[in-house]
């Protein structure tokens, strides 16, 4: 479908496209033209660093599965903080999965760091095994803020999420009334500067780290 969607793009007249924090990043190849893939990260990166400063220190960024590890590495080395993954892991077949943490979370702010927020059942049920694990405040992050069926419900009922952020790549509309613990941040900028470079022939690259 995303090879289908690629030629649509093509075929209507597109000579590049500009992404952000595509799903799988193989999507990229499916294009003819020139593709450029933006990351949420500098935009969380650059929050927390002026929200937090110095309490970075106390604060944990955590990978919400095995996947999005390089994700939460890149984005704890921004901010000098320390690695910690949610494992899931099926023991036996039609069994519930079991979650452990490694790394110590104990007496942290645990940030949850992913790419997308869709039923928000594996945010809700990381979050849940980071406060069993001894994290003293959980705050998730992800560039898309998807939010479909349950999500909203899910993340209410969840004590142990501080707040979740999410960009303003899809809006949320009334959800974030719904939702106290919502927060979104803006794209605009990097967006902007992003269109800008490539216009005036200026490097993009620089944008990507």
């Amino acid at each position: 479908t995303a090879k289908l969607v690629a030629n649509m793009l093509t075929a209507a007249g597109a000579d590049r496209v500009l992404t952000m924090d595509l799903h799988a990043s193989q999507i990229q190849g499916f294009f003819d033209i020139p593709v450029d893939n933006l990351a949420g990260n500098p935009i969380f990166v650059d929050y927390y660093a002026k929200k937090y400063g110095s309490e970075c220190e106390n604060m944990m960024v955590v990978s919400p599965d095995v996947g999005s590890v390089s994700r939460a590495r890149a984005f704890a080395q921004k901010l000098h903080m320390n690695l910690a993954i949610v494992d899931k892991r099926r023991d036996k077949p039609n069994q519930a999965q079991a979650m452990h943490v490694i790394g110590d979370v104990e007496g942290k702010t645990a940030i949850i760091v992913d790419d997308i927020i869709d039923t928000a059942g594996t945010l809700c049920a990381g979050a849940d095994v980071l406060l069993k694990y001894g994290a003293k405040k959980i705050i998730a992050c992800a560039s898309h803020g998807v939010l479909s069926g349950p999500a909203i419900d899910r993340i209410n009922a969840t004590e142990a999420l501080d707040r979740v952020i999410v960009t303003d790549t899809i809006p949320l509309g009334e959800k974030l009334a719904q939702c106290p613990k919502l927060q979104v941040v803006s794209v605009a900028a990097l967006l902007g500067k992003t269109i800008h470079n490539i216009h005036t022939g200026s490097s993009v690259s620089v944008l990507f780290v």
